[in-house]
């Protein structure tokens, strides 16, 4: 991800100073003391640092404006007015600041992302993973949540409400907390606001790591299903999984989804005409509608049938089989009743 190697990654264990600035907090700052959590020192106490009572490790975080305290620093983030990576320095407020590709100005975040990334999400993997899975998952994160941090810290589209940017805001002391308690105590509930944030903000992106490397891995399983499918408009998973993100990313001509949900049940999913929308391509029998188990097997003609939603987006069997069957005779039906319809893209 660059072309130097960024402080603290050409060697585990010598001691990294690192610096934000103090008052009021934002997710990309937060985001970037995260980072450097799991790309330095992960086995540390995330929380503790910032509050000071946490046991000593490699890495030092403080939150400081103080010039001399920032000079001393190995790592400067947000603060200092100056980019200088090689030497540690991911400031942004710049005139001249440092842009990505497509004119976007990075945050610290992202400055941060662009360098410790890979290292933090190697750390975060339970498994180790190849070094393409790993670029891919830091592709992802970075159009997902990194890219949308950057825009919303310099101004140019802001995350809406609930995202993580007000959830990090959130956790800010009230405006009047120095007047009400003192200014000892204002300050202690800053560090306590920024340590929940910065616990939120892991949370996050040690749950979006691990999502992001499940579905590369879902894209795979659902590729080869397809690939081995009879008729292109099943698609017969082994294991359940998210598979519509895959389907319509490669434009695949899947009408239904069969699956297992458990040790006696399998599903058969209608996929909707435009990703997360409601509606199905092609959507179950209108005469299976809302009916279940003896009812529904009669109708249909597959003894194990469980039940069909009324909205006709789903239906299920106690097997495989006939799951697969209800999927068949669903499309038997609809070409019946309304023509044949292609199989292939």
């Amino acid at each position: 991800m660059s072309e130097y190697t960024p402080i603290g990654l050409d060697n585990g264990t010598t001691p990294i100073r690192a610096l934000t600035h103090s008052g009021n907090f934002h997710v990309d700052e937060t985001l970037g003391y995260v980072i450097l959590h799991y790309a330095l020192a992960p086995q540390g106490d995330l929380r503790g640092r910032v509050l000071g009572d946490a046991p000593a490790d490699r890495l030092t975080f403080t939150r400081t404006r103080s010039p001399e305290r920032i000079r001393e620093a190995d790592i400067v983030f947000d603060v200092g007015g100056v980019y200088d990576p090689a030497h540690g320095r991911y400031d942004h407020h710049m005139k001249d600041k440092p842009l990505r590709d497509d004119g976007t100005p990075y945050s610290a975040a992202g400055l941060l992302w662009k360098d410790y990334g890979m290292a933090a999400i190697r750390n975060l993997l339970k498994v180790p993973q190849d070094d393409a899975t790993l670029a891919a998952i830091w592709k992802a994160l970075d159009r997902s949540l990194v890219l949308p941090i950057d825009q919303d810290d310099n101004g140019v589209v802001k995350m809406g409400k609930l995202s993580l940017a007000d959830i990090v805001s959130a956790c800010s002391a009230p405006w009047d907390t120095a007047e009400l308690y003192g200014a000892d105590e204002a300050r202690a509930r800053e560090s306590l606001g920024f340590a929940n944030a910065a616990t939120a903000v892991a949370a996050h992106l040690v749950n979006m790591v691990d999502r992001v490397r499940a579905s590369l891995k879902a894209t795979g399983r659902v590729l080869e299903a397809y690939a081995n499918a009879q008729d292109k408009r099943i698609l017969l998973m082994e294991t359940g999984m998210p598979t519509e993100k895959v389907i319509f990313e490669h434009d695949l001509p899947v009408v239904y989804v069969v699956s297992p949900v458990g040790a006696d049940r399998w599903n058969v999913k209608a996929v909707p005409p435009v990703r997360g929308d409601f509606g199905q391509r092609v959507s179950l029998p209108e005469a299976w509608r809302g009916l279940d188990g003896s009812a529904l097997a009669a109708v249909c003609g597959v003894p194990d049938a469980v039940f069909a939603h009324p909205a006709r987006f789903i239906c299920g069997a106690g097997s495989r089989e006939g799951a697969l069957k209800m999927a068949r005779l669903a499309l038997e039906i609809d070409e019946r009743e309304n023509g044949a319809r292609p199989a292939t893209a």
